[in-house]
């Protein structure tokens, strides 16, 4: 590789280095059988038995599978759902979609998750849900938030979108709460070759609800017996796909964390604010870091062919399509957004690569420091 070829921030190419994808996508071809059929059926029994939960069921998206899951809660018109504001505005969209109101708590300061002391404070306004998004794949404080909110008899949504396959103590992300939601967008750690998404869940009813919410609310075929219904759903090309590609997910994520540990090594004395983890309850979806000169440090790295991006700049109660009164004390998420900036983390990245991002961040920052 020669010094002037830009390093991407991801690289579906490299990711997907390897796989067969002919054999699966002429297995549907062959069958003429397109949606709903055996390769959903047979990849939504793989995905619940990896998560380790009783239910998958697969939708068109991610944000298809956030909004269904809360329409699934019986989140409705006028209720109150807690998240954070650091996070894409991607919870914000369900939330709205539903005709509820976000309740934004803010992140702890060292794993930019929800923290659980604002999750305390807010509470005793019995929102209707939590959501709380695994981001960049590390794994929330899940199991004292999930603690605080059943203790009120509050569900608890996860939102794995950037965590497929983070665990701790033998428990995977989507396992922890009342119910949980991923996307399959082709940068995810497991992603398909378009769009998909899917939720997850141990309960019964719940399940069966989503499962009609996906399909117009049919309860039989043509007969729409419950509101809020839509078409939603994973083709099956998309899970013959990801069928191939979950086997590897596990290696893929270590592939990430090795990265990610590389550049915690190589970083340590340098002042910006690295990941918290590189233990199993991080799965390095993205390798974000603050730094206090931001747009300096990406123009630094880019005329070093480094990609950097932003994740995510704007904080969604500061979203200018809609005003938020009184959000509360979000300091530490304000400050995040200010901040944070992603660098190339993927399998496939070579080692030489990761020495030259390394070599272009140590390069920014004044020896000794």
């Amino acid at each position: 590789m020669t010094v002037d070829t830009i390093i991407p921030l991801f690289s579906a190419s490299m990711a997907n280095a390897n796989l067969d994808f002919v054999t699966p996508l002429m297995r549907v071809l062959d069958r003429h059988w397109y949606i709903l059929g055996d390769e959903v059926r047979s990849f939504e029994e793989e995905f619940a038995a990896y998560v380790g939960v009783e239910h998958c069921i697969s939708v068109a998206n991610g944000s298809d599978a956030l909004e269904l899951a809360l329409r699934g809660l019986g989140v409705k018109s006028g209720d109150q759902v807690v998240t954070v504001a650091n996070a894409g505005f991607y919870s914000s969209t369900a939330i709205h979609a539903v005709g509820a109101t976000p309740v934004y708590v803010d992140i702890d300061p060292v794993s930019l998750t929800l923290s659980p002391k604002s999750l305390e404070a807010v509470i005793g306004r019995k929102p209707a849900a939590v959501i709380v998004t695994h981001l960049y794949g590390q794994l929330a404080n899940i199991e004292e938030l999930v603690r605080v909110a059943q203790d009120r008899g509050i569900p608890v949504l996860e939102d794995c979108a950037q965590s497929h396959g983070a665990r701790r103590n033998g428990k995977l992300a989507g396992s922890f709460g009342t119910i949980a939601c991923f996307s399959f967008y082709p940068t995810k750690n497991l992603g398909a070759l378009g769009d998909g998404g899917a939720v997850v869940t141990d309960d019964d009813a719940l399940a069966t609800r989503i499962r009609q919410l996906r399909q117009y609310g049919w309860t039989q075929k043509y007969q729409v017996s419950i509101s809020g219904g839509r078409n939603s759903r994973l083709d099956e090309m998309q899970a013959a796909i990801l069928r191939v590609k979950l086997p590897h997910l596990d290696t893929w994520n270590e592939q990430r964390r090795s990265i990610a540990k590389r550049y915690n090594a190589a970083f340590a004395a340098l002042d910006m604010q690295l990941p918290c983890s590189t233990g199993e309850d991080y799965v390095g979806h993205l390798y974000v870091v603050c730094v206090k000169a931001r747009t300096e440090f990406a123009a630094a790295l880019k005329e070093k062919m480094v990609s950097t991006d932003i994740h995510y700049p704007i904080a969604d109660h500061k979203q200018p399509a809609y005003g938020v009164n009184n959000p509360g004390a979000l300091d530490v998420t304000e400050q995040a957004c200010e901040t944070v900036i992603s660098l190339p983390c993927y399998p496939g990245l070579t080692c030489e690569e990761v020495e030259r991002v390394i070599e272009a961040v140590t390069a920014y920052f004044p020896k000794g420091t």
